[in-house]
């Protein structure tokens, strides 16, 4: 049977052939899919979209839940003092900063375990093992006789909600077609980091309201055991594995030996390494600071204001890529980064007033410069790539005609260069700038409980950061808007 299609009002009709039945999902054992083709419109339109819709749906609330684990040693840790635990002050920051490091560390091999397992089985493995930290916690932190080094040893394994951001996005980009790969991702990455936000905001609340009047530390990991549980048996239960999803070791290798690479991340620990690691020192700030205004008591629980600038950082980061569809990302970046700097140097000038109120707005207006910057930087990836592709093809061309007699090797490492295109590498790329870029949330709370325990103050790690800002900047600035060169030409 035949359908027809009726071009205008009264215009002709023409055939359009058979209906072409609703696609169906190929799957084995194990919900793995056979037959996924998301560039195929009818396959997209008919299965497709619903299906890539239940997977990110799923992913963003486990990538949410660790981003919140991760989180949760940086509010726990204001509290331990009050507990009874007898910590230094540098032993709280590295409390603090441990998270960041080993959630730095994870995402490089976790970029790979999708391909290697399976997206929803990955998911579901990675979602369970967040009650290790949650469930550590919520027994170590019961005891004020716990040995500090089982403190950090948990601390430590909360960086697998660090490990999380790069699986979900991983995962989620094989489902989805080239033209809504940056809607789902965007999303994801959103999702994922207001889980930071959510912790700072309710587990203040849980420890104080739920523990009639009295503090009970142990429900900040407990909390979320059940939420952890119903995450991982939904994503068992709801997601799939793609049997197509190939681990790029080779566009990743390729890209490691991109000098560019090696910029851009380390433009990224100056943005997301700032989001990521003022949203981790944030409380601890206030209450070393403005101890008055470390809590408020609301309706008999206590409320921090530190979850607005993990908040705020997150919801301006897709602000920080669209305003670089209209302006280039450098030109974005450069000025994050002068706003970053000066934003710091106000908070600097202003601590003496001692206003809280000046001094939350001032980090508020940083997290919004470094979420914009977050957004920004990872928009000038691809343009970058493949732009080098085009800046190496003439000269490569040129040293080929002229070097008959180079040996085999080079002749070879040039032939396998070549044969990674720039999107491979741009795309393994963008899994490793935020691995790197995630070490700044180990070295901004590092910095800072240094400063503390050499001088009494926080002014000289400050110092430092605006130091590193200006430089991020001039590098930026000189990398891919100086006049002359390729990046500044094509607008990067």
């Amino acid at each position: 049977m035949s359908t027809t299609e009726r071009t205008g009002q009264s215009g002709p009709v023409r055939p359009t052939g058979p209906a072409r039945p609703e696609a169906e999902l190929a799957m084995r054992p194990g919900r793995w899919v056979e037959n996924w083709d998301a560039e195929d419109r009818h396959f997209w339109e008919t299965v497709g979209r619903r299906t890539a819709a239940t997977n990110l749906k799923w992913s963003i609330l486990c990538e949410f839940l660790g981003f919140v684990v991760w989180q949760l040693w940086s509010i726990v840790a204001v509290f331990l003092p009050q507990a009874g635990f007898d910590l230094t002050t540098g032993q709280i920051f590295l409390l603090i900063s441990m998270p960041s490091l080993v959630g730095a560390t994870l995402r490089i091999p976790y970029t790979f375990m999708v391909a290697r397992f399976g997206g929803r089985n990955w998911t579901v493995v990675s979602a369970l093992l967040l009650l290790i930290p949650a469930v550590g916690l919520g027994l170590a932190v019961s005891d004020p006789t716990t040995p500090f080094w089982v403190l950090v040893a948990l601390a430590a394994s909360a960086g697998f909600g660090g490990g999380n951001f790069a699986s979900s996005m991983a995962n989620i980009t094989y489902f989805y077609p080239a033209r809504e790969k940056g809607w789902a991702l965007g999303l994801n990455a959103a999702g994922g980091n207001l889980g930071a936000a959510v912790a700072q905001l309710l587990v203040p609340i849980a420890v104080t309201a739920l523990a009639a009047g009295a503090l009970n530390l142990p429900l900040a990991g407990w909390i979320w055991v059940p939420f952890i549980a119903f995450a991982g048996l939904g994503a068992r239960q709801h997601m799939h594995n793609l049997s197509h999803a190939r681990g790029d070791v080779s566009g990743a290798l390729a890209a490691l030996r991109e000098k560019h690479l090696w910029i851009i991340a380390f433009l990224y620990i100056g943005t997301f390494g700032s989001f990521i690691g003022f949203s981790a020192v944030f409380p601890q700030l206030i209450a070393d600071t403005f101890p008055e205004f470390s809590s408020f008591a609301v309706l008999g629980a206590s409320l921090s204001l530190a979850f607005l600038g993990p908040l705020v950082g997150s919801l301006t980061r897709p602000l920080g890529g669209k305003l670089a569809d209209r302006g280039g990302g450098a030109r974005i970046t450069v000025a994050a980064f002068a706003a970053m700097a000066a934003i710091t140097i106000a908070v600097v000038l202003t601590l003496p007033l001692g206003s809280f109120w000046l001094f939350l707005g001032l980090f508020l207006l940083l997290f919004t410069a470094s979420g914009i910057a977050n957004g920004s930087t990872y928009k000038m990836i691809p343009a970058v790539f493949s732009l080098r592709s085009v800046e190496r093809a003439g000269p490569a061309e040129r040293a080929s005609a002229h070097d008959g007699g180079a040996p085999a090797a080079a002749a070879t490492a040039r032939a396998a260069a070549a044969s990674v295109s720039p999107e491979r590498q741009a795309s393994a790329a963008l899994g490793l700038v935020s691995a790197i870029g995630a070490y700044g949330g180990f070295l901004i709370p590092q910095a800072l409980g240094h400063s503390a325990t050499a001088t009494g103050a926080y002014t000289s790690a400050f110092l430092g950061f605006v130091a590193a800002y200006l430089l991020m900047m001039g590098t930026a600035w000189f990398c891919y808007l100086r006049p002359g060169t390729v990046f500044a030409r094509q607008g990067v």
